[in-house]
């Protein structure tokens, strides 16, 4: 193939092309002509074919419309409605309270109160009309690092007015400032205020405050603020369930709480439920009973989670239902409805995801204790921060994003044809020109990387199809942060797609192609650090002529394959992974591309006999939104573990780094606290002299890794192993033979 990459004007050039990139045999090197170039395309031409477009599910039952459409507000995250009176109040988090009418043709907000400072949560009293009382929680700037950080303040508000003087604050209680302050504030059927205060802890409960009834943190509180003891401002219910329990904190409701992002009350049945946002892999849904444990942090969810830690006086409750981080990232807790505007949904309760912006309901059954009904309801771009519910049981998104206000609507009947529009076969994507010969279509760019994920033992090709003249953002993508040896990623305009097809060699000098997976970029609005990107993954599974590949299902499939050696012939199962499971190594905190970043691009790449260096053939075909920072050579480089003639340090970090830090780092959701990043010093790892945290699989005194002696070092003898706590623990069923020896070998060598 030619420098001009696209300038594909006979049947003789796609044949070159074709002999180039196919997945079939491949062409023997002494049959190419290779040249060096600076870059190995000379002109970008725009990839204008593209149908990935929608989604290949049914259409959801439901939308998302907005209320107020001239409504905005500052990072709202709280949304109430003010007893008394067809009214809202909204707390915004830099510190303002505001109010508007419920008309949407008077809504226009108006400043209750600013306190200046961080507000979580917001609760106007039953009695509002009578006593104007408001609760917030805050943490105000000076009290951040103070023992107490985190405030329950009641204020007072002039209800002819509709303001509150600052002045007017008065301490209710305070808890521990840290990475989960909980701060949803609810009144109970029973006129008590409920708290949820969260762990305390940015990861894994350092604390160890949630099975720990001594301390207020990882729990949600039930407090008396009409009747207070003197000299406090608020008394102990006398039949809250641990007020007579030595050591214990009586103002405790329910404990195990990490952070229960929004709870609510049902109208009808005073029922109180929570969502409650996990760590490392599931989202829950809680049916809250008085004096029950939710396990955290021994457990997460119904799952072990630190199962050796000490537990709390009373069982573990199990969830009502579960999402993995394949679903949900950020559960946000909603509220039953009871509203008149979608009968089919009385009853209901409706909860969403911050982080996906995906809405759910679940339907149920009090006397029988289980859920009846449960399912999707819409696919949203928004960021539910949170859920309200007004007079009339209708309920209500806020999101953060903008601070509008959104409900739920009929899906319209267009949505429909979107949805069917959803390539169902590979060679309706506009990705390839000729899908058979695995051709790309004009403006669709192979690549390659540096250190590849182990994916056993198939052979990939990649491609890049960016649509029309988009450009990428060069290294702007850095949330979240702090997060030690985390580097930039690249942004991606709205509908680029990934492409990699897997293949395996099926006999001698034949290779079968088995799928080809899409990750699939949406850009939503918004800032980085609330999620300005959504990444959705498919699989197309490839037909046995090889000429096309079709849709895998959502859930994915499973299917063996004859592999034929000079042995004989076996049996070789593959596993095409599910929508879901795609997402939980393409995480926010891995920058969503795993290989295409700086350092897996900085290599050269095989242009059809021209070798070129990626990034700069990226630069100088105008793919990047601004020039390099600097020449190639001296930009970020992670070696290829496969490269014997690399440094084995720099080899089996790289292994490490490809395939375990996506999950193994801050913030990565690996339910360890390491991390195998390439980019850190091995001694700031937290693997050297590390004790195990998920049992000791028989080993003799083991740490997560032992210079010199591989064979007490976790690291290496997860890899070895299958089914139950191999590493990785998803995407891989056989072993990486030449990995294990290059990781055993440098364990052994190191001093």
């Amino acid at each position: 193939m030619r420098a001009t990459f696209w300038a594909i004007v006979s049947a003789s050039v796609l044949l070159a092309v074709a002999l180039a990139l196919r997945t079939g045999p491949g062409v023997a090197a002494s049959e190419k002509k290779q040249a060096r170039a600076e870059s190995g395309i000379q002109k970008r031409e725009p990839w204008t074919t593209s149908k990935v477009t929608g989604s290949p599910e049914p259409p959801d039952p439901y939308t998302m419309v907005k209320v107020f459409p001239g409504q905005k507000f500052l990072e709202a995250l709280e949304l109430a409605p003010i007893p008394g009176m067809k009214a809202w109040l909204v707390a915004e988090r830099p510190g303002k309270v505001l109010w508007f009418d419920a008309d949407p043709t008077k809504a226009l907000p108006k400043v209750v109160l600013d306190v200046k400072h961080t507000v979580y949560g917001l609760a106007p009293h039953p009695a509002f009309q009578k006593n104007g009382h408001i609760f917030l929680t805050e943490v105000p700037e000076v009290a951040k690092e103070t023992p107490e950080g985190t405030r329950l303040v009641r204020y007072t508000v002039n209800r002819e007015t509709m303001t509150a003087d600052p002045a007017s604050a008065k301490l209710v209680v305070s808890w521990p400032n840290g990475g989960h302050n909980g701060g949803c504030l609810r009144f109970g059927p029973d006129g008590m205020l409920y708290v949820s205060t969260g762990d305390g802890s940015g990861i894994a409960d350092s604390l160890l405050a949630g099975q720990d009834l001594g301390t207020v943190p990882g729990k949600i509180l039930r407090i008396d603020v009409d009747r207070p003891d003197e000299g406090k401002g608020y008394s102990v219910p006398k039949d809250n369930p641990f007020r007579d329990t030595k050591g214990a904190r009586p103002e405790i409701w329910c404990y195990g709480i990490r952070q229960s992002w929004k709870f609510s009350f049902d109208a009808a049945t005073g029922d109180l439920w929570a969502g409650e946002i996990g760590q490392d892999l599931w989202e829950s849904v809680l049916r809250v009973e008085k004096g029950g444990n939710y396990g955290w942090s021994v457990n997460e969810g119904s799952h072990p989670f630190r199962p050796e830690r000490p537990k709390g006086p009373t069982p573990i409750l199990k969830p009502v239902v579960e999402h993995n981080h394949s679903e949900f990232r950020s559960i946000t807790g909603g509220f039953v409805y009871h509203g008149r505007k979608h009968p089919e949904l009385k009853g209901a309760y409706i909860y969403g995801d911050y982080d996906t912006g995906r809405v759910w309901m679940l339907r149920y059954d009090r006397k029988a204790g289980q859920v009846t009904e449960h399912r999707e309801l819409a696919k949203t771009r928004l960021r539910i921060v949170a859920w309200a519910q007004d007079a009339d049981g209708e309920v209500y998104a806020l999101n953060f994003i903008d601070g509008g206000i959104h409900e739920l609507a009929p899906a319209a009947p267009t949505d429909t044809v979107v949805q069917s529009a959803f390539p169902k076969k590979l060679s309706e994507t506009g990705i390839f020109a000729d899908t058979a010969r695995h051709i790309p279509a004009r403006g669709v760019i192979p690549y390659s990387v540096n250190s590849e994920l182990w994916s056993d033992g198939a052979a990939k090709e990649r491609f890049i199809a960016v649509p029309g003249e988009g450009k990428i953002e060069f290294e702007t993508v850095t949330y979240p942060q702090p997060a030690p040896g985390s580097v930039p990623g690249w942004r991606f305009p709205d509908g680029t797609v990934l492409v990699k097809t897997f293949a395996l060699e099926t006999e001698p000098g034949r290779k079968t192609r088995l799928e080809t997976r899409l990750l699939v970029a949406s850009r939503v609005g918004g800032t980085e650090e609330y999620g300005d990107q959504v990444w959705h993954g498919y699989t197309y599974i490839w037909n046995e002529a090889q000429t096309d590949a079709e849709l895998a299902h959502i859930k994915g499939a499973d299917k063996e394959y004859t592999v034929k050696t000079a042995a004989g012939a076996h049996a070789r199962s593959w596993h095409f992974p599910s929508r879901a499971e795609c997402t939980m190594c393409h995480t926010v905190t891995a920058k969503y591309a795993l290989g295409v970043n700086t350092a897996q691009m900085n290599r050269d790449h095989d242009y059809g006999g021209v070798i070129a260096n990626q990034l700069s053939t990226f630069e100088h075909i105008g793919m990047f939104d601004k020039k390099l920072p600097a020449p190639p050579e001296k930009l970020a480089k992670i070696a290829d573990y496969k490269d014997a003639s690399a440094p084995i340090d720099a080899r089996a970090r790289a292994y490490l780094h490809a395939n375990c830090s996506h999950c193994h780092r801050k913030w990565g959701g690996g339910n360890a606290e390491f991390q195998l990043l390439s980019t850190l010093p091995l001694a700031e790892l937290g693997i050297v002299g590390a004790k195990p945290q998920h049992g000791n699989f028989d080993l003799k005194d083991p740490h997560l890794l032992v210079p010199g002696d591989p064979e007490r070092s976790m690291i290496h003898h997860r890899m070895t192993r299958l089914g139950l706590g191999r590493m990785p623990h998803i995407a891989s069923g056989m072993v990486d033979e030449p990995a294990v020896k290059l990781v055993h070998d440098w364990i052994k060598g190191l001093k």
